[in-house]
């Protein structure tokens, strides 16, 4: 295991891995984390800018950390701003482990093929434990509240789950294909290898943005919009394993011609055998590198598509439909608040895949697992 010693010891590596896990435990345990459900709205309680937190009363006693119960007044119409009404009145503490709405923590739904329509339903742990919260009547926003008076915090958290994990699925479906796809095509040559490369550079040239508003048209009606995105992820992950396997065949073309290789084959080994066992586990560094270079593409693509209207849309939440209200600019003055959580969340995410990778592709280079 010299290369997991060479992988702990790089620091850029270790970080990126660590922030990966917080990001990924937070959004598996969403409903733990997140203090509200991010669908219910706030009596008067849109556009709120993140709750300040007060530690003194009003005469200056100290008594912890503490939230007053804000909604918002009248709105100046020369300058756009929202006058907040805070009623002092009626402080409530911040506490970690509070009771609030109830939930079923590790619950999992998804729809089932072909139809789509049918839902199965892994159900998970009744709880109404949130990891952090109010015990008053006040709310506790800690990054504001949405233009529908929804806790912003909750829906980062809950957006999450679709946009950290929509990358692994769509790698899980396009990577297994490009290698098998590209390995066998560079260990036959000849005439498979004429089709598979001539087929792949079809696929190639399809503009991939014109063919997912082409998908988003002709998909049926009904979906909802978690179900339309991922039929559109599993369409274009099937046909995403052109550019994989073109870089896969050249890998293996240099490969078979290999002692090892060509000693297995001297023994009558199956050429899919050979191809599994001792061709492709020799392109692991490269996969390893473009594995996590895709999920952070993936995660980018998810918020393209929700800004045109083809990803997850309102009311479900997502990184990418959180950051397409950048697209007005009174929003990016008034109320940057919205903005700037899910940027620097994506920003984070790809940044620590970038650093993961790098780690991996240092630690699994055959160069220094030689040293």
């Amino acid at each position: 295991m010299d290369w997991w010693r060479r992988l702990k010891k790089n620091p850029l590596a270790r970080f990126g891995a660590i922030l990966l896990l917080i990001f990924y435990l937070a959004v598996i345990a969403a409903d733990f984390v997140a203090p509200y459900d991010p669908y219910v709205s706030q009596p008067n309680g849109s556009l709120l800018p993140p709750t300040k937190i007060y530690w003194g009363s009003q005469s200056g006693q100290f008594i912890g950390p503490h939230v007053y119960p804000t909604t918002q007044g009248n709105t100046n119409l020369e300058t756009g701003d929202r006058k907040l009404i805070v009623d002092f009145t009626k402080p409530s503490p911040l506490r970690l482990f509070v009771s609030g709405p109830e939930y079923r923590l590790f619950q999992v739904s998804f729809p089932l093929p072909p139809s789509w329509d049918e839902v199965t339903v892994i159900p998970g742990i009744p709880l109404n434990w949130h990891l952090f919260g109010t015990t008053g009547t006040a709310k506790f926003n800690l990054l504001g509240t949405d233009d529908q008076g929804r806790d912003q915090f909750s829906r980062l958290v809950h957006g999450g789950r679709i946009s950290m994990f929509i990358g692994i699925f769509g790698v899980a479906i396009s990577f297994p294909l490009g290698l098998l796809i590209g390995g066998i095509s560079g260990y036959f040559g000849g005439v498979t290898d004429t089709i598979i490369m001539r087929l792949a550079e079809v696929l190639m040239t399809f503009p991939s943005i014109y063919l997912l508003v082409t998908l988003g048209a002709v998909l049926p009606a009904g979906l909802s919009s978690t179900q339309r995105f991922l039929l559109i992820v599993i369409i274009t992950s099937i046909i995403g394993w052109a550019g994989l396997s073109r870089v896969i065949r050249g890998q293996v073309l240099s490969i078979k011609e290999r002692e090892f290789v060509q000693a297995a084959r001297a023994m009558g080994g199956n050429p899919l055998y050979i191809i599994l066992r001792h061709v492709l586990p020799q392109t692991a560094t490269y996969i390893v590198i473009s594995a996590t270079l895709a999920v952070p593409s993936f995660i980018g693509a998810e918020a393209i598509l929700s800004l045109i209207g083809l990803g997850i849309q309102q009311p479900d939440p997502s990184w990418g439909n959180m950051l397409s209200l950048a697209s007005n600019a009174s929003i990016l003055v008034l109320q940057p608040w919205l903005i700037w959580p899910p940027a620097v969340l994506i920003i984070l995410t790809v940044l620590a895949f970038n650093l993961l990778g790098d780690g991996l592709r240092d630690a699994l280079d055959p160069r220094s697992l030689r040293r």
